[in-house]
């Protein structure tokens, strides 16, 4: 039987945050971001550009790729996390899809203006790769740490991938903004060194989980064919779930606020480079803000949820959310937008850490369905990214600016709180199971 609160055990889950943040922040908010806005131009230098024969501005051609790339994964996760509960392999499952998400990103090596119908493929891949381990990764949670623990533990694995990605963000940004220092006189040529060091860097600190983590938890024997039993497994689960007066509650608040927070995420370089034409330096210093930010978030909202339970602070997080979308509908100078990063650093790892921490204590502590019930999960946190950046994507192509999409995202964040608040938080929620009469 696995001993869970095992220190090793948990230090080398949470070196996996340590180990994937690095997409997230470089590939995904920072360095490539920036560098594809001022790659993925038209032989005239503009941003209206033709891929697959369709003209597109390039700015709405990144959001719509983030939403295909997740529409893949919510078709695809599911079947996988079905087979890998059902055959105990959550792990090799985890190594496929992250050994293949680097991969893809060290072929952005590659990216030129001539090659940005590739550059978008492999960018959505990557995606695709670095979204599907996260789910694997999740499912461990209740495996290995006890319930009163899942706050500290989550908070603790964020932290580590801010940590990590920062670090080498900075390595980074030395290329970026003194090429000279490595004799690199090619423009290009030092971001696109980024993308390779990070798909070397998942791999690399991706082996200390790899090695620590349980292979099959609950000693599982799988006979006949996997992938029908695994179907099977995933409608025990859905079952499950269909009786449960709370998660179904909490996955459909979660859906609606997360379109916010994710899509904030992914397109917040793009927000700052079109609409206040800052200049790439100033971007990337404001996603290090956020990520340096985030560190303290993450413990602080750990915290808050000890004081008043995760719900409501979940609750106090997405009222934040809505002043910064319309803070944002009104800003122009550089500074304003470094205060308001500063405060979506301290709210996004809060909300993200404390999101995934109140869906494991919501699950069956009995459950051995953990990548299932987290496959639910993921198909939600990714269902609501398709969403969410197609719905910005779409407000930006129809009216012809950014801050109309930052409108409708505080619309979603204001549907979210009302979903949240329909939930008791958990201390609240822990005393009605003890006491049913109250």
């Amino acid at each position: 039987m696995l001993k869970k609160n095992d220190p090793r055990t948990i230090n080398a889950w949470c070196m996996y945050d340590w180990a994937n943040s690095v997409h997230a922040l470089v590939i995904v908010s920072s360095i490539f971001p920036v560098y594809f806005s001022a790659t993925a131009l038209n032989a005239q230098g503009g941003d209206i550009i033709e891929f697959l024969g369709i003209s597109i501005k390039n700015s709405v051609l990144f959001s719509y790729t983030v939403s295909f790339s997740f529409l893949l994964v919510v078709l695809l996760i599911p079947f996988c996390t079905a087979i890998a509960d059902y055959t105990g392999r959550k792990k090799v499952f985890m190594k496929i899809f992250c050994y293949s998400g680097a991969v893809c990103c060290g072929l952005l090596y590659f990216f030129t203006r001539e090659t940005t119908t590739f550059a978008v493929i492999v960018f959505m891949l990557s995606l695709v790769g670095w979204s599907g381990s996260i789910v694997f990764y999740y499912s461990f949670l209740p495996e290995i740490a006890t319930e009163d623990n899942y706050d500290r533990y989550s908070a603790r694995g964020f932290s580590l991938g801010y940590v990590g990605s920062v670090l080498l963000l900075l390595f980074n940004l030395t290329m970026v903004l003194f090429p000279d220092w490595y004799g690199i006189t090619d423009k290009s040529l030092p971001a696109r060194i980024s993308f390779l060091t990070v798909g070397v860097w998942w791999v690399l600190f991706a082996q200390i989980p790899f090695k620590y983590l349980p292979n099959n938890t609950f000693d599982k024997k799988p006979d006949g064919n996997w992938l029908f039993k695994g179907f099977g497994e995933l409608r025990k689960v859905y079952g499950q779930m269909r009786t449960q007066e709370y998660l179904p509650k909490y996955l459909t608040a979660f859906f609606i606020f997360n379109m916010g927070v994710q899509t904030v995420m992914y397109v917040a370089a793009m927000f700052g480079a079109n609409e206040l034409k800052l200049p790439s330096q100033s971007l990337i210093t404001t996603i290090l803000l956020i990520q340096i930010v985030g560190i303290l978030g993450s413990y602080t909202f750990s915290y808050l949820s000890s004081l008043v339970g995760n719900i409501y602070a979940l609750m106090i997080g997405v009222v934040i959310w809505i002043g910064i979308c319309a803070g944002a509908y009104f800003i122009t100078q550089e500074s304003e937008f470094y205060v308001l990063a500063a405060v979506v650093g301290m709210v996004m790892g809060g909300v993200q850490s404390l999101s995934r921490a109140t869906y494991s204590k919501l699950i069956p502590e009995d459950t051995e369905d953990t990548a299932s019930y987290f496959s639910f999960y993921d198909v939600t946190e990714k269902s609501s990214v398709v969403i969410g950046t197609l719905v910005y994507g779409f407000v930006e192509q129809i009216t012809g600016s950014m801050r109309n999409s930052v409108l409708a995202l505080m619309i979603i964040f204001i549907g979210g709180l009302l979903l949240l608040s329909r939930i008791p938080s958990q201390k609240v929620y822990r005393f009605r199971l003890q006491n049913p009469a109250n």
